[in-house]
């Protein structure tokens, strides 16, 4: 099947690399229009990756999405060009691992300006689109980080606790409206960044290959294939609920 998302329109932020990149080239493969997000210094990637999806198909706009001008701006621009957004994919997001007594206070902001408020600026400049057309789908990429937590990795784990409640709450705010927002998260995944850090650390590769049950990482479009489930009409009584996706890692008793 190829047709999964025929006539949809995609907003994927932080879709230059990894996860994100992913989605993006399997949701183009399944029919939809899509949006393209990165940093300004992701402009070479994003414009990489449009002339391999085809102009037709994707369109790359540098935005922060901790910018909720700019947030709005990008929405407006990408609508303009393909139509009303019918699909958001909050993917982008950034690490920020420290003891909490260590943590500088821009640390904190940075942190909760990124993969927080940024989701909510996203959905903010996509709802009333959804709501006018009738519905939608919204996905929030958060992290096994808001399951369990992991010695200085704050507060990285709050801002992904607070982004799966952030999921439910607007789920059941908007699911009269035919409007969904579910989210996924990732345990490890081989990521371009993932993939650099176990080169240079080849024991912390083995060890974590060891502590998966599957007995290795996990791949970008296994990450994809539950967003564009999600995203697809296929999915359309999955509301304000959080998947997993981390191999059965997070389940086990033991590191």
């Amino acid at each position: 099947m190829a047709d999964r998302l025929q006539g949809k329109v995609a907003l994927v932020t932080g879709s230059t690399q990894g996860i994100g990149k992913a989605i993006a080239r399997l949701f183009v493969a399944e029919g939809a229009k899509v949006i393209l997000n990165g940093l300004a210094a992701d402009e070479a990637l994003g414009a990489a990756l449009v002339q391999e999806l085809g102009e037709e198909n994707a369109l790359f706009i540098a935005t922060d999405i901790a910018d909720e001008a700019a947030v709005r701006a990008m929405a407006a621009h990408g609508a303009e060009r393909f139509g009303t957004i019918n699909v958001l994919i909050n993917n982008a997001g950034m690490d920020v691992f420290a003891e909490p007594l260590a943590m500088t206070t821009a640390q904190w902001q940075r942190c909760f300006a990124v993969d927080l408020d940024g989701a909510m600026h996203c959905s903010r400049a996509v709802l009333p689109g959804m709501l006018e057309q009738g519905g939608g789908s919204i996905v929030n990429v958060a992290s096994v980080h808001g399951h369990r937590i992991i010695p200085n990795a704050f507060p990285y784990p709050v801002a992904k606790h607070a982004l799966i409640g952030m999921t439910k709450a607007l789920g059941i705010q908007y699911a009269a409206h035919n409007i969904r927002v579910n989210s996924i998260s990732p345990g490890l995944i081989l990521s371009e960044r993932v993939v650099e850090w176990l080169a240079r650390s080849p024991e912390d590769a083995r060890r974590q290959v060891e502590l998966l049950p599957p007995k290795r990482i996990g791949e970008p479009v296994e990450v994809a294939y539950t967003a564009l489930f999600l995203a697809s009409d296929e999915a359309r009584f999955i509301n304000a609920t959080d998947i997993l996706i981390d191999g059965g890692r997070s389940q086990l008793y033991h590191e």
